[in-house]
């Protein structure tokens, strides 16, 4: 019986994983380390740096509307302070049957972990705080 072998795919963890700590510029998670911001995705967590965290547009959220039929929630991270999403971005999400839902980082982190424990097909954009 032949088994599927272990797929390595570059600045990508191929798995879904709780946050378990931010700050200091990065993230933890899976016992391993990483400095930016990131992106988690049902196909895993890939390091994720917009162009301008000020003022994301929808491409920066190129490779999460590519997997939109997998995903039902977007939790951004916005920092420390909560801002809105621009409207472009809203619309694009809204368009792919995702909703969006801008917070603060840290509260995106926990509710990303609650939402990933009901396996909720949850996805999350996660700007860096130091």
């Amino acid at each position: 019986m032949a088994g599927k072998g272990i797929i390595i795919r570059e600045a990508h963890f191929p798995g879904r994983a709780p946050i378990e700590a931010y700050g200091n510029g990065g993230f933890r998670f899976a016992d391993m380390s990483h400095r930016g911001s990131l992106m988690c995705l049902p196909t895993g967590i890939h390091g994720w740096e917009p162009a301008n965290p000020q003022a994301l547009t929808v491409a920066d959220f190129d490779r999460l509307l590519a997997e939109a039929d997998k995903v039902e929630i977007l939790l951004v991270g916005m920092g420390r302070d909560l801002r809105p999403l621009p409207a472009a971005l809203r619309a694009a999400l809204k368009d792919a049957g995702i909703a969006s839902d801008p917070m603060s980082t840290g509260a995106a982190v926990r509710t990303y972990n609650v939402l990933l424990a009901e396996n909720r097909a949850v996805a999350a954009a996660l700007i860096a705080v130091d």
